[in-house]
């Protein structure tokens, strides 16, 4: 059985995350450009084709609605266009913090999908973390076959999972991005001249990611087959390894940024 893809879409805002779903979609040829419709406060580029203004278009709505601004505008949204988004078949939120309780409360009507994606979309390489309980099934094969060209799809049924899941893949590329400047700078504390340091370290980090992806071994195990006993791998492997330090600050680094998703899940119910 073939699954209706929503084709016409309207979004409510589309800044830098909605933007990359937006490119990509529209490059893969899921959605059609002429079939989309921003509102944007502030004219932003966007592919050809694509209308934007700052009300919604008059006529029926559309397949899916999906909102995309900052989240501490929602109440807003709601009060400038709350009555007629509620008229859509199927409303995508990836507003972090707001939970699907408080989403179905403000736009009662639409069956209600969470989405958590992150940057790496915009090559089709991203993650989207997917939560919708009460939604039904026709309507989770819908969206998952929109986000299908953004790269990993995940679902999950527990809102609090949904919360973590999104933090490690949503959060997770910038701690990546720290991770690869510092390695970097690391280089260039052995000597090596910055901008060399800095072409190693992102090379290395995209090949060795590009082998752990296409690889049956898990990391770990990678790890172990680089690192020669008593070799030089092995002793720089000895630092991070020694007392679960970099675990432990990778643990540490999530629980700060889950913790503040809860807060704004807190500051939402408002």
């Amino acid at each position: 059985m073939s699954i209706a893809v929503p084709k016409r879409l309207w979004l409510i805002g589309c800044g830098n995350m909605a933007g990359a779903m937006l490119e990509c979609w529209i490059e893969s040829g899921v959605v059609a450009a002429n079939t989309v419709d921003v509102v944007n406060r502030h004219d932003r580029t966007l592919p050809g084709h694509v209308r934007q203004a700052r009300t919604l278009p008059d006529g029926p709505p559309p397949d899916l609605v999906m909102l995309g601004m900052k989240p501490q505008q929602l109440d807003e949204i709601v009060v400038t266009h709350g009555a007629v988004i509620a008229q859509a078949p199927l409303l995508v939120s990836i507003l972090a913090g707001v939970e699907e309780t408080t989403l179905a409360e403000r736009f009662p009507g639409p069956a209600i999908v969470r989405a958590m994606p992150n940057l790496p979309v915009a090559l089709g390489k991203g993650v989207v973390v997917l939560h919708g309980k009460a939604a039904p099934q026709s309507a989770k094969d819908a969206v998952a076959a929109l986000m299908a060209p953004l790269g990993l799809v995940e679902w999950t049924d527990d809102e609090a999972m949904y919360g973590a899941m999104g933090t490690l893949e949503g959060c997770g590329p910038a701690f990546l991005f720290r991770f690869i400047d510092a390695l970097a700078a690391a280089g260039e504390a052995l000597g090596i001249p910055g901008d060399q340091a800095a072409r190693l370290a992102l090379a290395t980090v995209d090949g060795a990611a590009a082998m752990a992806a296409s690889s049956d071994a898990s990391p770990a195990k990678l790890a172990d087959r680089v690192a020669s006993p008593g070799g030089s791998t092995r002793q720089g492997l000895n630092v991070l390894d020694r007392d679960d330090a970099l675990v432990k600050l990778m643990t540490e680094t999530l629980a700060a940024a889950e913790r503040r998703g809860r807060e704004m899940a807190a500051e939402a119910k408002r």
